[in-house]
């Protein structure tokens, strides 16, 4: 089942078990069972701290628990966790083993001292970028806190499962059988959920920190870039982001990175947040901006607003200086029905979502180079893609065109708009499209909708409080500075041509520059260690 170059490595991860661990396994006659079976006997055979056997107690097959041996510390996985999930397998192998989860003392102490039963079940594809992340954080907790179950469960193996749950969208987590969420979660936005005094703990902690020299609101490429930046000054840097990596983290080829021939969003993510962390930087994650105040006079300290739980005011960040790098989101087509079937047949990640559309029949919309190559992606799994561009002619570029006219499962349809997504309440069952030429409408019987549309600005909370273009970008000079004195932008949240994430990581660099200028030439008065810096850079 693994070939000679990952069995060396995974032995050498196997040495750093110190626990005996068992590998549990349920099969049928299957061909999916005989490729498990050899997974896990190989595993076995590459320690003598493994072992493998067969007890078929559970319903799902194949499946297997890692179980520590004489304890009840376990994790499942239904299916065969390769593909994006062979990181999961190995991580869940070590931890189990005993292995410590790179998590702080604070949270492994949180996640302890969580009290009552919870048994978790999470769907994810094989091809999900996203998946892994919710997977290995659910399988973490559940190892430091027996109480807590998971299961992981690979949807495109259990289609029944999957459509009597109406599971249409990954990752799918379940809670004690009822929906828990949907979407990429770390540990900290799972506790948050389920140790109901973290958000106010959280608030209490932010309360108490002092006002910063450069604080970057947004952990994508630009703000990443930034946080290094400020930081190597020696001066006080913060980072306020919801996830760190941005919309990184949705994205699943990067072949264009310079130096990189080929990485995927997640695994760039992990490094730019490691990267940040290498220095002295305040990374506060799940915070959400609501407001930006400007100083009252020169150099004095701009306010940032935070949200709070259940929609209530949270706590504030000061800072004498703030670089803006919220980013984009996917845009919406903003039709009836869109909002109703989100993720229950609407979907915006072909490849975390299109393996549970194998043999239907789906939309894509959009022409661009992401609508395009969703097309094709989509083409290898489906039954039948159909393709919507509002324009008369596709944008994407004429390679892929070639690729996408060459599929005979595909079929393009120009100068047509959508006007709505059909559901029978539960799920979508088809959407509506007016031809822009004759100004007909018509119906499209499919499962599924992938809106490729493009981006939008996460920039609604600055409305009214700095220049922003008509799209809704953050307007910015060449030194990223915007309409506000101490305030710099960067990234796709701004008007900076071009979103790719070479130029990004660019501009934050150039924001966090622009912002260090800034304080060097304020007139605030020097009131700690870290505007001395200040100083004596401006004197070197």
């Amino acid at each position: 089942m693994l070939d000679a170059a990952l069995k060396t490595q995974l032995k050498a991860y196997l040495e750093k078990v110190t626990h005996p661990i068992e590998l549990v396994a349920s099969l049928d006659d299957g061909a999916k069972s005989q490729e498990l079976d050899a997974l896990l006997r190989d595993i076995a055979g590459l320690s003598d701290k493994v072992t493998c056997s067969r007890a078929d107690d559970d319903a799902r097959r194949p499946s297997f628990a890692i179980r520590r041996a004489g304890t009840d510390i376990e994790v499942r996985f239904a299916g065969l966790p390769m593909g994006h999930e062979f990181t999961s397998l190995v991580l869940a192998l070590l931890q189990v083993g005993g292995h410590p989860p790179k998590l702080s003392d604070e949270i492994v102490a949180q996640i302890r001292a969580i009290e009552g039963e919870f048994q978790f079940e999470t769907y994810f594809s094989l091809s999900c970028q996203n998946c892994p992340d919710t997977v290995q954080a659910l399988n973490a907790i559940s190892v430091i806190n027996p109480r807590i179950r998971h299961v992981s469960i690979d949807g495109a193996l259990f289609q029944d499962e999957v459509e009597a749950r109406q599971i249409m969208s990954v990752p799918t987590v379940l809670l004690n059988g009822e929906p828990f969420d949907q979407g990429r979660m770390t540990v900290e936005q799972i506790l948050a959920k389920i140790d109901t005094g973290a958000a106010a703990r959280a608030a209490e902690q932010i309360k108490a920190k002092d006002a910063f020299d450069v604080l970057v609101i947004g952990g994508g490429p630009a703000g990443a870039a930034a946080a290094v930046y400020a930081a190597r000054k020696g001066i006080r840097t913060g980072v306020a982001a919801e996830r760190f990596g941005g919309q990184v983290l949705d994205t699943m080829a990067i072949e264009n990175f310079i130096s990189v021939p080929y990485t995927e969003g997640p695994k760039l993510a992990a490094a730019l947040e490691q990267h940040v962390r290498e220095y002295d930087v305040d990374v506060m994650n799940l915070q959400r901006a609501t407001a930006l105040v400007p100083a009252t006079e020169p150099g004095g300290l701009i306010e940032v607003r935070l949200a709070g739980a259940d929609g209530e005011p949270g706590p504030s960040l000061k800072s004498r200086s703030v670089v803006l790098s919220t980013g984009a989101r996917w845009r919406q087509m903003g039709v009836p029905g869109e909002d109703q079937y989100r993720n229950k047949g609407v979907a915006y990640c072909p490849h975390c979502d299109g393996p549970l559309f194998k043999g239907k029949r789906v939309a894509v919309i959009g022409g661009g180079n992401s609508g395009v190559e969703a097309a094709i992606d989509l083409a290898g799994i489906v039954a039948h893609v159909t393709l919507i561009e509002f324009d008369a002619k596709l944008r994407a570029d004429e390679v892929l065109q070639r690729k996408l006219r060459s599929l005979p499962n595909v079929e393009v349809i120009v100068s047509a708009q959508t006007t709505e997504v059909l559901g029978d309440g539960q799920k979508v069952s088809g959407l509506s499209y007016k031809d822009r030429d004759s100004g007909d409408l018509n119906r499209l019987e499919l499962e599924g909708v992938f809106v490729q549309i493009g981006l939008l600005p996460n920039t609604e909370w600055l409305k009214g409080t700095l220049e922003l273009s008509p799209r809704g970008e953050i307007v910015i000079d060449e030194r990223g500075q915007t309409s506000v004195p101490g305030v710099f932008a960067a990234g796709d949240a701004t008007t900076v041509p071009y979103k790719q994430i070479v130029i990004a990581m660019g501009a934050g660099s150039t924001a966090a520059l622009s912002a260090f200028d800034h304080l060097i030439r304020s007139s605030a008065p020097v009131e700690s260690a870290a505007t001395q810096a200040l100083t004596e850079a401006a004197v070197a």
